[in-house]
């Protein structure tokens, strides 16, 4: 019999599975083109910040904007997209200092992010997470991705 000293949360954190205001969750964190074509995925626990991942989804690509919402307003996220000559199309957060320019117009296209985790969710499998493993729900996620690029 095989027993673990580790605490339940480090083991629910290496299965990608975090506490949130609605429970045990995964979040699913996606990179997508200008069509709204999946380009990345990744898996973090529930409690995760969505900061905490997009370099890493961002590491394979080289767009010319990124397009996010107001959580990813951090200054070395901002610089280090502006570094890699990306424009950061992020709106600034009600309670930044300085606040900076965004180009709203272009920003309106975020929806197309929104419209592919709609397109995610109409697969039972990925709206429940019925997967016990990461590894095996992250497949899963893939799986859905390649049906909606197919469609």
């Amino acid at each position: 019999m095989l027993t673990s000293t580790a605490p339940a949360h480090e083991k629910n954190g290496a299965q990608a599975i975090g506490r949130s205001r609605g429970g045990l969750i995964t979040k699913i964190h996606a990179l997508v083109d200008a069509l709204g074509n999946p380009v990345e995925v990744m898996l973090t626990p529930g409690q995760a910040h969505d900061l905490t991942c997009a370099e890493p989804l961002l590491e394979s690509v080289d767009p010319g904007a990124l397009l996010g919402d107001k959580a990813f307003d951090a200054d070395p996220f901002i610089e280090a997209l502006e570094r890699r000559n990306i424009a950061p199309v992020i709106p600034p957060k009600a309670n930044r200092k300085a606040p900076r320019s965004c180009d709203f117009a272009l920003y309106c296209e975020r929806n197309l992010v929104e419209r592919f985790f709609n397109k995610l969710k109409h697969f039972r499998a990925i709206a429940t997470r019925y997967d016990k493993l990461a590894t095996n729900f992250l497949a899963g996620v893939q799986l859905a991705c390649a049906m909606i690029l197919l469609n």
